[in-house]
């Protein structure tokens, strides 16, 4: 062996015992630090789910009684006080007593209890858009000493009414009348009437609630069809078809009987004047049955898409109410999925919860699709879409529509002259007023 290989060989043989021993290290530095985490979590843990808790219980309960303004000024008599304490600032002890008279003056306003007897009334509790929603609020002193004046806060929807109830004596009661503004369609959350005590600073607030909330559906403004729905089903109802049933209405002929035939629909007569068994065949009838696509997509709406598609929403209610009263099937899908229809008050209430969606992948096609394998015995299909729907997305649509069913496709936007046409079989009519539907259907069934 050379001698430089000799004086080489210790440093090659030193350099992964060094590395060796930095990662022997690193390994007990991390597994210490490991412990030492979990001894941690150990004993502040159960602290931590205490101090949780303990938010939880009162800290929530405090942050409805004690403003933000409030919860300033605690603080600061806090720190004023720390300050004078350590410091020996008297100004410092002056301001944090200054603070705290104010928090207790504060309380002494929210203290106290009120014994009322609340009732809230509304005269209805589904209204049509632009119709007056009136409601009253009777309070009533039930205990036996005389009440101070208190402010009653009544939330509808995002707003927040409030009435001034003065001073009553016992038994005396005191009513408010209120009006409800329904210019766009919605539910509105109606109540709870709270009571609502606060400070003249707006430290503290306290309110107490007294009656139950209540749902207020601001239903689609519709127009009276006048009996047209009759004019574009009338020669469906009870026809019968080219297709053979076994049992039906409508008689077509007699056959030779087969192994599985009813008996009860033997002929006997012809049974025995031709010695074998004969039965009767008859065609299958229609049963009118109205399928309604509302499309949510706000791309499909002209410029003024909210507008637009509250016209379709308010034809599909005019058109759903007529079939109800009319005792007709009656189905009613969307994209999100499909609108109860069992009876025209939830049919109502369904069109009210709809909500059009300004980016939203599904289109008109799609619900029609949907629609056509929902309701496969359809007898008329009303797409109900936006100007912006061009001719070939609503030729596309009626594809999806089954033969034999009448398609009737209504383009609504406000300020549109009303007009028909035709793509293939697909009626098409472009509404512009929500009262010129009965003449558009008209014309269409003509």
């Amino acid at each position: 062996m050379s001698p430089r290989a000799t004086r080489r060989a210790p440093r090659a043989t030193g350099r992964p015992g060094r590395g060796q021993a930095l990662r022997e290290t690193a390994n007990r530095s991390a597994s210490a630090v490991g412990e030492a985490l979990v001894i941690v979590r150990e004993y502040t843990g159960p602290l931590v789910d205490r101090l949780r808790e303990f938010g939880g219980r009162f800290g929530e309960p405090a942050s409805r009684i004690v403003s933000p303004l409030g919860f300033v000024v605690a603080g600061t008599a806090v720190l004023l006080w720390i300050l004078g304490v350590v410091f020996g600032w008297q100004e410092a002890v002056v301001g944090a007593f200054m603070a705290g008279l104010l928090l207790v003056i504060a309380l002494l306003f929210i203290l106290g209890r009120t014994d009322y007897d609340v009732g809230l009334d509304l005269n209805r509790t589904r209204v049509a858009v632009g119709d007056r929603a009136v409601g009253a609020m009777v309070v009533e002193n039930v205990s036996k000493r005389p009440s101070f004046g208190a402010t009653m806060e009544l939330p509808v929807g995002a707003a927040v009414a409030a009435f001034r109830v003065p001073r009553l004596q016992p038994a005396a009661k005191h009513e408010d009348l209120f009006t409800i503004p329904t210019r766009r369609r919605a539910v509105l959350a109606v109540g709870p009437v709270r009571s609502v005590r606060q400070d003249p600073f707006g430290l503290l607030r306290r309110q107490v609630r007294w009656t139950d909330e209540y749902d207020l559906f601001v239903h689609p403004r519709t127009t009276a069809l006048d009996g047209s729905s009759a004019g574009f089903i009338r020669d469906l109802e009870g026809m019968p078809t080219s297709d053979l049933s076994n049992s039906d209405v409508s008689f077509h002929a007699l056959r030779d009987y087969e192994a599985g035939d009813d008996r009860r629909h033997i002929h006997w007569k012809s049974s025995a004047r031709t010695g074998q068994l004969m039965v009767r065949q008859f065609e299958e009838t229609r049963r009118s049955h109205l399928a309604i696509a509302l499309s949510l997509n706000l791309a499909e709406y002209g410029e003024e898409a909210g507008d637009d598609f509250e016209l379709a929403v308010s034809a599909a209610a005019s058109i759903g109410l007529q079939a109800a009263a009319e005792q007709r099937k009656l189905s009613v899908m969307t994209q999100a999925g499909p609108v109860r229809t069992d009876t025209g008050r939830n049919m109502m209430d369904g069109l009210t919860r709809v909500e059009g969606r300004p980016s939203m992948r599904r289109s008109v096609v799609d619900v029609v699709r949907t629609t056509a394998d929902t309701v496969p015995n359809a007898s008329v299909v009303f797409i109900l879409t936006g100007a912006g729907t061009t001719a070939r997305q609503l030729r596309a649509a009626s594809m999806h529509v089954p033969l034999g069913v009448r398609a009737i496709a209504i383009r609504c936007g406000h300020g549109l002259t009303a007009a028909r046409a035709n793509i293939g079989d697909l009626t098409v009519l472009t509404l512009g007023n929500l009262d010129e539907l009965g003449l558009m259907l008209r014309r269409a069934a003509a």
